[in-house]
């Protein structure tokens, strides 16, 4: 039998490499060393809902703004220093807020299972329970990762705004193994939440030299953010529900987008382009599918940047070498 060329090691070489430092996932990983995980990640995702319906909402879009950037490993917690402005000081991030609910699970975790629950497995698991105690679907999430050490403001940048448009998102998606159907899906998590004026108001005044109004939005719907959303606005809370069940996790958000009413450009292009109107309808029309297809997407969406080159944080909000 003839030998492998010579070319051909290095490529072995690098399969192996790569097979060395990609994490293998597992929904039991805790099962033997941290049993209560999930009972006490749940409790105190509920705890803090009860304190403040805004939570849930918050969670996902952690979860969200964390694995577009490095990957699923937790960047997004990790605090500012002087020498370095981290993702959640980034201007995207600034509202994603209730950071707090995690440092509490992780507190319980590290007293009932020391130093064994990642960080970034803890987004993950919040984001599912936020999703199913908001009337959402359960899926079991799958764990295992590790937690990053490099965390860059600057790297927001690169999270999709609510001003791109289809093909625009399709790309951003696409970097991150994430297909068109995986886009309109999570972009379904909208269903949950408010948005301060800043994210739409352009929609509202002055939007081209031709239409005042962004023309893609439903005139009375339109009228009525101009009330929230007045120019000059002196209020930097105001704004609006994502959906008009914005605290339950259902498919209203794809009959809003469908009747002209959804908040961001980017939600409302998913009805003018062929490539994405007949998923969006489809989920509009089945809620059953709509879950179906969301728990599918956000286990797609938690491998994404999954390593093994990271750690297990002590304190969510540091690197271990700086605790």
């Amino acid at each position: 039998m003839a030998l492998p060329s010579k070319s051909i090691f290095p490529i072995i070489l690098l399969l192996l490499t790569l097979s060395l430092s990609i994490a293998e996932l597992d929904a039991n990983y805790y099962d033997k060393k941290c049993p209560q995980l999930e009972k006490i990640i749940s409790e105190t995702i509920l705890s803090a809902t009860f304190q403040d319906p805004k939570v849930p909402a918050r969670i996902l879009r952690m979860f969200f703004h964390d694995c577009f950037i490095r990957g699923c490993d937790a960047s997004i917690l990790l605090d500012s220093t002087p020498k370095n402005q981290a993702e959640k000081d980034g201007p995207p991030n600034l509202s994603v807020q209730s950071f707090y609910v995690i440092d509490e699970a992780k507190t319980k975790l590290e007293k009932a299972c020391p130093h064994t629950v990642s960080c970034a497995d803890i987004i993950a698991i919040a984001a599912r329970d936020a999703v199913t105690m908001s009337g959402g679907p359960y899926w079991k999430v799958v764990k295992g990762r590790k937690d990053g050490k490099v965390s860059k403001a600057s790297d927001t940048i690169n999270l999709p705004s609510p001003t791109l448009n289809v093909s625009q998102l399709i790309e951003s998606f696409a970097k991150r193994g994430l297909g068109v159907k995986d886009l309109v899906t999570l972009s379904g998590a909208h269903t949950l939440g408010f948005s301060h004026c800043s994210s739409f108001e352009a929609r509202l005044h002055n939007f081209t030299l031709l239409h005042d109004i962004d023309p893609s939005l439903n005139t009375e719907f339109a009228l009525s953010l101009r009330k929230k959303c007045p120019k000059p606005n002196t209020n930097t809370n105001a704004g609006d529900f994502l959906d008009s069940t914005a605290s339950v996790f259902d498919n209203d958000y794809y009959r809003q987008v469908l009747e002209g009413k959804g908040l961001f450009s980017s939600d409302q292009s998913l009805v003018a382009d062929y490539r994405t109107r007949w998923i969006v309808e489809a989920l509009a029309k089945d809620q059953s599918l709509f879950f179906k297809e969301f728990a599918t997407s956000m286990l797609k969406l938690g491998n994404v940047g999954v390593s093994e080159n990271g750690e297990v944080r002590f304190n969510c909000r540091i690197v271990n070498s700086e605790s």
